[in-house]
């Protein structure tokens, strides 16, 4: 084989090998969702199906309407949200961009072709040459492993999406729920309010009643008619809030909430080992450890590369007219004789000190957080628990008192419904502080698993203790 034939295969070789080198990178078959799956399954505890962005699985409108033909659980509208929100599988395109960047790194830049014709009045010169970008093929693995980390963010940001819809929905479920009971409720103050006002009429009709008496009475069944008007939007706007995350229109929007919260657990969660647990499954965590990582690899890529950025080398083929077809190579290198690279490669080191400084940051914000949010977890199940155990039972045994002296004649029908009344903040309040345990409940668990919990700052009366009389 001669020296020259040898010259005009290289390019050839070259070519080929950079091809099967670049053949090891592939889309994958479920373009990273199966992980984004696995993650948030493992801190929502739903199972949740997920699909490539313009597909979605036969099974999931069946799932959905499965669960909507039936008054909703926390963790079925935390199911349906997952499945159903379409803000949800937008984000998911973002996975599809990163794996396009993934695997167009891990193929060379394509070769540039070059023909060149010149003629004089005796000859003609043909020169062609075909060029590959050396620099890009020697620098291919560690591209390659750059936009593997950053598929792996976008995996995990992918996933605090998700986390986070999550923790929305469950938020959201608890408010429409304790809005419904409220109103519920509220329909039951007017109710009796109304018989109230009407009896009081009544009464003051036949002279049984003073004027200033039978205002009160009218005053309070108006105040109760305003309440339960708001009490009803509330309840409309906090329903809406959930259907808008559970991504339900049309027919869906009439799913059903069960009439009260659910009961506080016997005993509530221990405090130990939370920091720790946010520190290994915190997403944003992961997500700034990931960034710093990346930004490392990408500090080593610029100083690989700070003094030779543009390196080409190829196969050159020149005839003239009347001689022997010429071959050969051609390099073409970039001089550093102005820029020397170093502006990129610090700007590289900046960069990366800066993803350093933001991972302890977030580091030490998720414990913070975690800190908060399980105080607040904690005082709310307190709360809840004295509003069920001491003020309800205690004002239901005044009220049975109250009626034993109204049947025993001791008390008149006034001063019966004025104790009720008295009733209505206690019942109120212990609502909202139900509402807000499992609030902050929510709350705790994406300080831990998500991407944090959001701060409950906690009123020193609550709305509906302020005293009700005649």
């Amino acid at each position: 084989m001669t020296k020259q034939y040898f010259l005009r295969l290289r390019p050839v070789v070259l070519g080929v090998a950079a091809l099967a080198l670049a053949g090891c990178t592939t889309f994958s078959r479920d373009g990273g969702l199966d992980a984004v799956s696995a993650m948030t399954a493992e801190r929502t505890g739903q199972p949740i199906q997920l699909a490539k962005p313009g597909s979605a699985p036969a099974t999931t409108a069946g799932t959905v309407s499965e669960l909507l033909a039936k008054p909703l659980s926390a963790e079925g509208a935390v199911q349906v949200a997952l499945l159903n929100n379409p803000g949800l599988q937008a984000s998911f395109s973002q996975l599809g961009i990163a794996e396009a960047d993934l695997v167009q790194a891990g193929w060379m830049s394509n070769p540039s072709f070059s023909f060149g014709r010149s003629s004089g009045p005796h000859a003609v010169e043909i020169e062609r040459a075909i060029m590959f970008d050396i620099v890009g093929l020697l620098t291919l693995p560690m591209r390659s492993k750059i936009e593997a980390s950053r598929f792996e963010s976008a995996k995990l940001r992918a996933a605090a999406e998700a986390v986070r819809l999550a923790t929305d929905t469950r938020k959201a479920y608890f408010n429409a729920v304790s809005a419904q009971q409220a109103a519920l409720y509220a329909e039951q103050v007017h109710t009796a309010a109304e018989a109230s006002a009407e009896l009081a009429k009544r009464m003051a009709k036949v002279g049984n009643l003073s004027k200033l008496d039978q205002a009160r009475e009218q005053a309070f069944y108006s105040d109760a008619t305003a309440q339960l008007a708001r009490s009803r939007h509330n309840a409309t706007a906090a329903r809406e809030q959930l259907a808008r995350l559970l991504g339900v229109w049309g027919e869906q929007t009439k799913f059903q909430l069960p009439d009260r919260l659910p009961d506080l657990p016997q005993q509530p969660a221990a405090a130990e080992r939370l920091e720790a647990r946010a520190m290994q499954q915190r997403l944003d965590v992961q997500m700034a450890k990931r960034e710093a990582a990346l930004t490392a690899n990408a500090l080593g890529l610029s100083k690989t590369t700070r003094f030779i950025n543009v390196l080409h080398g190829g196969y050159v083929n020149r005839s003239v007219t009347g001689e022997e077809r010429e071959d050969g190579y051609e390099i073409e290198l970039e001089l550093p004789l102005f820029d020397w690279g170093g502006a990129r490669v610090a700007r590289a080191e900046a960069i990366y000190m800066q993803a350093v400084s933001r991972t302890a940051d977030t580091a030490i914000r998720a414990r913070s957080q975690v800190r908060e949010a399980y105080s607040a977890y904690r005082t709310t199940y307190d709360v809840a628990r004295h509003y069920r155990d001491e003020v309800v039972p205690l004002r239901k045994q005044i009220s049975d008192e109250m009626l034993l002296r109204y049947n025993g004649m001791l008390i008149s029908t006034f001063e019966l419904l004025s104790d009720a009344r008295a009733q209505i903040g206690a019942v109120n309040a212990s609502i909202e502080a139900q509402r807000d345990f499992w609030i902050a409940e929510t709350e705790l668990q994406a300080a831990i698993n998500g991407t944090g919990g959001a701060s409950m700052q906690m009123n020193a009366q609550a709305a509906g203790d302020a005293p009700q009389g005649h």
